[in-house]
């Protein structure tokens, strides 16, 4: 059931969708309708149909004349995804590191301490979040909008991907970690401490993505 008033019900029901497929409630291959995910959500046919038209644009989803075929994003997608945000989100995080403001440092630091507040608590929802807010004010403050605009979007979906990796305590404790490492690099102003900073964080979730899939491999 869609229920925050606050953001367009399209977008919420986009969110719900894609979070749901990335997860793996709706594997590939899926039939989706508009009546069907219409009773399932609880809302009408303009924000499914508004959703599913966004979803189809990302490739996550594609026309079959009865339905949506669902088609996700599979593990070579999210390997390359991984690839190419370790290289942009590197120079994202060096251009941060020369164009930031106190203000977002401030911001940064901020989240950095509620991130070790809900690890305390172990309440991992909160934690993406925090995450992802954190990435999200260094996309803002690397001084160009194509970084947010081409990131954040790739963050957005690995998180969904990723699904376990900041539920394993160790796995949470280590990304704190090292978002300290990158903050203390971009408030040095450090271009090239910040972008190896970012570098070796990106590729530490990529690491634990690849463990996780070669796990459920041998499981299956």
């Amino acid at each position: 059931m869609i229920l925050y008033k606050s953001v367009s019900l399209a977008d919420q029901v986009f969110d719900q969708l894609e979070t749901d497929i990335l997860a793996g409630k709706y594997p590939r291959g899926t039939l989706l309708t508009e009546i069907g995910l219409c009773e399932e959500l609880g809302v009408s046919r303009t924000p499914v149909r508004e959703a599913l038209r966004r979803l189809e644009q990302e490739h996550i989803i594609e026309s079959r004349g009865k339905g949506m075929e669902v088609l996700g994003i599979t593990d070579n997608d999210a390997a390359v995804m991984f690839d190419v945000r370790r290289q942009i989100e590197g120079m994202a995080a060096a251009a941060s590191a020369r164009n930031i403001t106190e203000e977002q440092i401030a911001r940064l630091r901020e989240n950095l301490e509620l991130q070790e507040f809900y690890r305390n608590r172990k309440d991992t929802e909160k934690i993406k979040s925090l995450d992802s807010e954190f990435h999200k004010i260094i996309y803002e403050s690397a001084g160009s909008v194509v970084y947010y605009d081409t990131l954040h979007p790739l963050h957005n979906k690995l998180q969904k991907v990723r699904k376990t990796s900041l539920e394993n305590e160790a796995r949470a404790e280590q990304s704190i970690q090292e978002h300290q490492a990158i903050l203390r690099a971009i408030a040095a102003h450090d271009a090239k401490k910040a972008e190896e900073a970012m570098a070796r964080h990106v590729s530490n979730a990529q690491q634990v993505f690849i463990r996780r899939v070669d796990r459920e491999e041998k499981e299956a």
